[in-house]
Parts: structure tokens; sequence; C-alpha cells
């Protein structure tokens, strides 16, 4: 944050804060957010913002079958229950839920409030930074995500696409095809956040704007990059704001959503177009680059 001082017409000093983490990418964000050591009665983290219920389980593979997957209704879509932590502003939930609802306007992916009988669901908190058990796991499960740095709506996006079943982008059984990584670089005891599993990717491309990739210097010890992108190294990635096309991509195919979930952007009038899950018709919703509430248009594609 950036506190700037104005001298107003009637001289007074007003103040403006200003949101510098606004231009930084999700890993950069997560990093920052997770700096300082876990309390004692947090669960254990791997690669950084994932969370296992015991030190026995960081070295295994997280959520690689449809074990850990969300149950999909006889309607296509998949409800699941959350509960938000009334310790957070009305500002704070308002970011939450915006970042719930962006599912929905890309998927067959439905998050709802809890309600009373529900045995499953997410418990969005504001507890020590910011992270997430990968995939469905049972009962209540923690999805941190603390008001000291992880409310926005690229770190919101983030942590529900590990509650959904997805894995880091550099963590991916193809990533030595794409990225190299500096292992004298990371910290020690910190390597095992770059070995590679058995992640979910659907047959999508490896992808450098993943909302789930990290930046060149994520857990570096000497301010040396800890990945560089081959072949070529001047390759931007770890930058994302929100969720790719292959972010969609692939949530739609773990979850065999409708085929016709797919980004439209039409630079001609400057707004994106998003297909809406339907039984036998994609509505379209028009979402302006701020990325508020869908509005409605009148513009529907058949299926074939």
């Amino acid at each position: 944050w950036l506190i700037m001082y104005l001298l107003t017409n009637n001289n007074k000093i007003a103040t403006l804060e200003v949101d510098t983490s606004q231009e930084l990418s999700v890993g950069e964000l997560l990093e920052r957010a997770n700096r300082d050591p876990p309390d004692f009665d947090e669960p254990t983290l791997i690669g950084g913002d994932i969370a296992v219920r015991s030190e026995a389980d960081r070295n295994a593979d997280p959520c690689t079958s449809n074990g850990c997957l969300w149950l999909k209704y006889t309607d296509g879509k998949v409800y699941i229950p959350y509960y938000i932590a009334n310790h957070y502003s009305d500002r704070e939930r308002e970011i939450i839920v915006r970042g719930l609802d962006s599912f929905s306007t890309v998927s067959c992916i439905r998050f709802r409030p809890y309600q009373n009988g529900d045995h499953e669901w997410l418990s969005i908190e504001s507890r020590n930074g910011c992270y997430s058990y990968v995939g469905r796991v049972g009962g209540g499960q923690t999805v941190s995500l603390s008001s000291q740095g992880c409310l926005y709506h690229s770190t919101v996006q983030h942590e529900l696409l590990h509650a959904l079943g997805f894995n880091h982008e550099q963590t991916r059984s193809d990533r030595d095809n794409h990225i190299l990584v500096h292992w004298d670089n990371i910290i020690e005891g910190m390597e095992y956040n770059f070995y590679k599993i058995n992640t979910l990717n659907q047959g999508t491309p490896y992808d450098y704007n993943s909302v789930m990739q990290y930046e060149r210097y994520a857990f570096s010890k000497n301010n040396l990059p800890t990945m560089e992108p081959i072949p070529d190294s001047n390759v931007s990635f770890g930058k994302a704001t929100q969720m790719s096309q292959n972010d969609i991509d692939r949530l739609n195919r773990l979850y065999n959503c409708c085929k016709c979930n797919k980004l439209y952007t039409i630079t001609s009038i400057s707004f994106s177009l998003y297909s809406r899950w339907g039984r036998k018709k994609c509505i379209f919703l028009s979402l302006t680059h701020e990325m508020k509430k869908p509005v409605h248009s009148q513009l529907s594609l058949e299926l074939l």
C-alpha cells in the first residue's frame, strides 16, 4: 500500500491509500502473504500454499485421480457449498464472492452458500496467509484468504482452483520441456516445491500465463531466477492476474462441462464474451475489463 497526502482547496490534508499490489502477479502476492512462518495450529504447506493434513502427506501427489473431484449433479452442474467467516469486512467479502462467481460464467462449477445438512464445504477464513487443500478432502475444508495480503481476484481464483483439484503449473509432469529449474538458487529445504507430480493437465499445453504458474524468482535464496523458460529464456511467465483460457479449458474438461465454455475477445468493441453452460444452448455473457458482474446479452448459440 502507498499512502499519499493531498492538500485540499481549504488547506486541509487528506490521505489517499493506493493499492500498489494490484500490479503484482499471483505468485508474487502469494509469496508476500506466506512469508511468515505458519502458526502451530496451521496445516503443513507444500508448494507455498498447498495444505496437506500431515507431514506424511508432504511427498504424496495430491489429487491425481477422480477421487478428489467434487460431485456432479443430475443437471450437469457441480455445486460446491462455501461458508465465509464473519470476520471479513463487507468489501473483503465482496472480493471473495466475486472470485467465487467468476467460475459460474466460464464453467459448470457453481459455488453456493453453505446450508444445514451439507457434509462437505469450503470454509473460507482469514488465517495465516493464503492456502488451500487440493481437491475435495471431506468435511469443512479450510481455504485461507488472509485479509493481510490474500484478497485479490487472482489469489482467490488461484486458491479455488487448488480446491477444485489443480496443482501449480511448474509441477506439471511435462515441466522440463518448458521450464528449466535452477536448483542451486532455491532456498534450502524448499526444493520439494519444484518436484514434478502427475498433474491433471487434461490435454492442454503448458501455460506460462496460467494463474497457477509461479514467477521467475519463486523461492529464490539469492535473488537469482529459480525458473527459466525454454527454449526462449526471454519469454514472460508467471505474470497472470486471472485465469487464462487454458485454466478455463482444463477446468471444463476435468469436470466434463459443456464444450461451449470459451472466452472470446472482440477487440473492436472492447469487451469479452463468455459462454455460459446450458442444456441446449450457450448463453453469452459480457464482462467489462474490470470484471464486474456479467450482463446478459440477447445473443445465443444453439449447440450442434
